[in-house]
C-alpha cells in the first residue's frame, strides 16, 4: 500500500516520506479499513514535529488519527456484514504507530463508526477529533440551560463545531477570531456576536453582549493565553471546558475562579472510554444525517504533498479543516 510514513521527529519536509509499505492484515476484533480520505489534525502536527510531551510510539509512524473509507476485511471475531460498510475511523495512532495517513488501516472495530450515506469521505475524516471534542466541551452538566456560550478560537477545527452545537443546544454564542475572515466563518457557523482579539477588549465586550452577567460556559483552545481573562468573563457558577493549551503549563487565577464557584473541566477525547464516547457518535451520526452541521473543509491534498499540508496547517494558513484525499 501507500503510505505517508516518518521514522524521526522534526520539520515536516525532512522527516515525512511517501512510499510502500506492507498491506496490514486485521488482527482478532479488528477491522481493515480502506481509507479514502485521512484528517488533518493539530495534534497530529505536534506528534511529528515531537513537540514536549509527544513521544513516537514505534520506529516507523504512519501519521494522522482520524479518517474515511469502507472496510474491506475483519479480523476474526468481527462479523463479516462489516465488510462493505461505509465507517469514520477515530484515534487510529493513539498510542500506536499506525495512522490513516495510508491506502489502509486495521484497528479494534470499534473506532470505525458507520459514517451516514449523507457525509461524503471527506467530512468523515473530520469528525474524530474535532467535532467529537467539540460535542463533548458542550455537552457536560446541562448545556440546554446555559444561555451564553463563548467558544475561543470560533474559526478553528473544534471551535467551528462548537459554534454550531452550541446553536443546536439552543445557547447564544460569542466567539473569538483574529481577523475579519475568521469573523465571518465563525458567524456562518452560527455565531450570535464575535470579538476580535487582536484589537478589542474581550473582557468589556463580553459584558457589553450579555448585559453584565457574563458566559455561563468557555470553551477554551489555548488556556494559558485566555487564563488571565477568565474571572472577566464567567458568571457565578460557570463553567470552562479546556481541550488545549501552546504550553504544557499555564498560571490559572484559581483564588477569583473559585469565588465565583467555577468549575474548571480538562478534556482530551482520546482518554475517553469507548463506552463515553458512544452517545456523541450516535449524536453526530443524527445531525449528519440531517444534515445539521456544516464541515469546514479548507483544503485538500494529495498523499504525497503531506508534508505541505503539515507545513500549511503548522503556520496557520488553513481556517477549518484540511484533509489528505488517499489514492
Amino acid at each position: 500500500m501507500f503510505a505517508a510514513f516518518y521514522s524521526r521527529t522534526g520539520a515536516a519536509h525532512e522527516v515525512l516520506e511517501v512510499g510502500e509499505l506492507a498491506t496490514p492484515e486485521p488482527a482478532p476484533g479488528e477491522v481493515r479499513v480502506r481509507l479514502h480520505a485521512s484528517g488533518i489534525n493539530p495534534t497530529d502536527i505536534k506528534r511529528r514535529a515531537g513537540a514536549p510531551g509527544r513521544t513516537m510510539s514505534g520506529d516507523t509512524i504512519i501519521p494522522h488519527n482520524d479518517g474515511a473509507g469502507v472496510i474491506d476485511s475483519v479480523g476474526d471475531g468481527v462479523t463479516l456484514e462489516r465488510i462493505g460498510q461505509r465507517v469514520w475511523v477515530f484515534s487510529a495512532q493513539f498510542q500506536r504507530s499506525q495512522g490513516t495517513a495510508a491506502q489502509y488501516v486495521t484497528i479494534p472495530e470499534a473506532l470505525a463508526v458507520d459514517l451516514p450515506d449523507e457525509a461524503d469521505f471527506s467530512a468523515g475524516a473530520c469528525l474524530g477529533i474535532p467535532a467529537v471534542t467539540a460535542y463533548f466541551t458542550m455537552t457536560s452538566s446541562n448545556p440546554e440551560a446555559e444561555n451564553w456560550v463563548f467558544v475561543s478560537g470560533g474559526a478553528g477545527a473544534v471551535g467551528h463545531y462548537a459554534v454550531q452545537i452550541a446553536k443546536l443546544n439552543g445557547s447564544s454564542v460569542i466567539a473569538s477570531v483574529s481577523s475579519q475572515e475568521k469573523a465571518d466563518h465563525a458567524t456562518a457557523a452560527g455565531a450570535d456576536h464575535t470579538i476580535d482579539y487582536t484589537r478589542e477588549d474581550v473582557v468589556a465586550r463580553v459584558a457589553e453582549i450579555t448585559d453584565g452577567t457574563g458566559v455561563d460556559r468557555f470553551v477554551d483552545v489555548n488556556l494559558n493565553a485566555n487564563a488571565p481573562l477568565l474571572p472577566g468573563l464567567m458568571r457565578p457558577g460557570g463553567r470552562i471546558v479546556s481541550y488545549s493549551s501552546t504550553d504544557l503549563q499555564a498560571e490559572i487565577p484559581v483564588r477569583d475562579l473559585r469565588l465565583k464557584n467555577i468549575t474548571m473541566q480538562f478534556l482530551n477525547i482520546n482518554t475517553l472510554s469507548l463506552e463515553s464516547r458512544r452517545p456523541a457518535h450516535a449524536k453526530l451520526n443524527t445531525w449528519l444525517k440531517d444534515k445539521r452541521l456544516i464541515h469546514a473543509i479548507r483544503a485538500s491534498y494529495p498523499l504525497n504533498r503531506i508534508a505541505d499540508a503539515h507545513v500549511d496547517l503548522e503556520n496557520g494558513n488553513l481556517m477549518g479543516n484540511a484533509v489528505l484525499i488517499l489514492p
